[in-house]
């Protein structure tokens, strides 16, 4: 029953997009890498909402909540803030502008090599620290659940390489043969499925605890361990024992939000799907209502390991990413379990092949027609962008299984990582948004600055401060150095965003009450749940 579900289901997935895909010109290069620019508010939302939660969330933030409480939320609530900012702010110029990628903004604003370096940053980001990352959860869920290993006969560790392989290989076809809109599509039916499926598990879990009535199991998970719902860290993210802090509350007012607002208004793979709107209006409705999914996706990637520690105490504290497989295979029927799974897997594949994708993206349109050849046709460049694909995806696939045993737990080893790439990108891209002093030297000086600042501080010197500290420090350091190489070398003309007349600019009406909304319940969770 469990397989006949999950086969049933994937089958599903597979069958609408390709049945919604028939029609579509997928071998352009707005329809392969924009989706034709024809996405709807409600397909941006799920598409976005299953591309950023995926297995390391799923997993990793449920071990986390698990061993060290409801603090673990700030990377979610506080996204909300970030995509009213994205929808407000930056959606608006991005579509005036008739933007394909982030890195073409760049080449605008300062030089052609501003926006390879940028180019060439993202896809290492995507290949080393993402796509693994993702692939070894995902396959750590599927191992604990299905027993792969057990089934062929093998060792874990080798029931776990099979199963990055299949699904790393899966994952890749829909992104080399679909393109965007087969990503969204299928973004779309997982992440409202995912929803449905998580939702489940703490609801299931919590009837069972008491005894029918969900909210009298909550009161006893509460009764048993009401600090693990506090949203407030004591933790100290400056001195002794900041490194291996997990989140304190005060990163929120530094680095955090500078890395909340470069994820949900620069990064290529979030920022793709509101490149590929058809209009400002649909691309503010699915941005303001992802920031809504948000707010509530904690119930599904926290309360489940807070309802662990309940059932398990600290029998796993050394083992935390393994917690939230345990959990589902304890609450859920055997065919839930298999529909739980195939939701799951979508999960993986959406996250990883909206990656590939925009990898691909990234390297045909900025790299490929602009050193290698200049005069590529579409389908060049679209052949190009599948050969991408297909190359990038053995390299995750290969470097997936090397990501075991974090020792603070895998979503936080995915956030270490990032900031080698996000914070040097996100000040360059508002640097040129906002500062127009800024000269094409002076970014690629913030660039390089802000690499080495972060590697040198954090993996060499090992300073006694919470990365995401380390973050906020790097960011006002990297707007500084730009502007004082800008004085040295200025920039040759200002530069203006002049309407490309591609899309409907429009905004949604409900666009600002939407997020003032955002906002308050953002302010009142922490208001609420910050002294439990």
């Amino acid at each position: 029953m469990t397989w006949l579900t999950f086969l049933l289901f994937t089958g599903f997935v597979a069958a609408f997009a390709s049945y919604k895909l028939r029609r579509d010109n997928i071998n352009t290069q707005d329809g392969y890498f924009l989706g034709g620019r024809s996405l709807t508010g409600i397909v941006i939302a799920g598409s976005l909402l299953l591309t950023n939660i995926s297995t390391e969330h799923l997993v990793g933030m449920n071990g986390s909540s698990y061993r060290n409480g409801a603090i673990i939320v700030a990377w979610e609530v506080t996204s909300a803030l970030a995509l009213v900012i994205a929808a407000m702010y930056f959606a608006p110029r991005y579509l005036k502008m008739g933007l394909t990628t982030i890195p073409e903004f760049l080449e605008r604003r300062f030089d052609g090599l501003t926006r390879t370096i940028v180019a060439l940053l993202l896809i290492i980001s995507f290949v080393a620290t993402l796509l693994p990352i993702v692939l070894y959860t995902g396959a750590l869920n599927i191992e604990a659940i299905f027993e792969i290993s057990d089934m062929l006969g093998v060792s874990q560790r080798r029931g776990i390489w099979i199963t990055i392989l299949f699904v790393g290989s899966l994952g890749a076809i829909y992104a080399i043969f679909g393109g965007l809109k087969m990503v969204a599509y299928t973004d779309t039916i997982n992440g409202f499925g995912l929803l449905v499926a998580g939702l489940l598990v703490p609801i299931m879990a919590l009837m069972a605890i008491g005894g029918g009535n969900p909210f009298t199991g909550l009161s006893e998970v509460f009764a048993n361990a009401p600090e693990k719902f506090n949203v407030v860290s004591r933790e100290s993210g400056i001195g002794q024992g900041a490194r291996e802090a997990i989140l304190p509350f005060e990163v929120l007012f530094t680095g955090l939000m500078i890395n909340q607002i470069y994820f949900w208004t620069m990064h290529q793979s979030i920022i793709q799907r509101v490149l590929g709107a058809v209009n400002l209006k649909e691309a503010q409705k699915g941005l303001l209502l992802t920031g809504l999914l948000k707010i509530l996706v904690p119930i599904v990637i926290v309360l489940p390991g807070i309802i662990a520690f309940y059932h398990f105490g600290d029998m796993y504290y050394d083992d935390q990413d393994s917690i939230y497989p345990r959990l589902v295979k304890m609450v859920l029927p055997a065919w839930l379990t298999g529909f739980f799974v195939a939701v799951m897997m979508g999960a993986i594949l959406t996250t990883f092949n909206s990656a590939l994708n925009s990898a691909a993206t990234v390297f045909s349109l900025g790299i490929y027609k602009r050193y290698i050849k200049k005069t590529a046709e579409e389908s060049t460049l679209v052949s190009i962008g599948k050969w991408t694909s297909f190359i990038l995806a053995a390299f995750a696939i290969l470097i997936a299984p090397y990501v075991a045993n974090a020792p603070a737990g895998l979503y936080q080893l995915l956030q270490q990582l990032n900031g080698i790439f996000f914070i040097p990108i996100a000040s360059v891209i508002i640097a040129g948004f906002l500062f127009p002093r800024v000269s094409s030297t002076g970014a690629k000086a913030g660039l390089i600055f802000g690499l080495a600042f972060y590697v040198i501080t954090y993996y060499v010197l090992e300073v006694d401060l919470h990365f995401v500290h380390i973050w906020g420090i790097e960011f006002v350091c990297n707007i500084i150095v730009m502007h004082l190489v800008s004085m040295l070398r200025p920039p040759k003309e200002r530069f203006t965003i002049h309407d490309a007349g591609v899309l409907d600019l429009k905004p949604w009406k409900y666009a600002r009450s939407f997020s003032i909304f955002l906002v308050v319940v953002t302010i009142l969770i922490y208001i609420l749940l910050g002294n439990v």
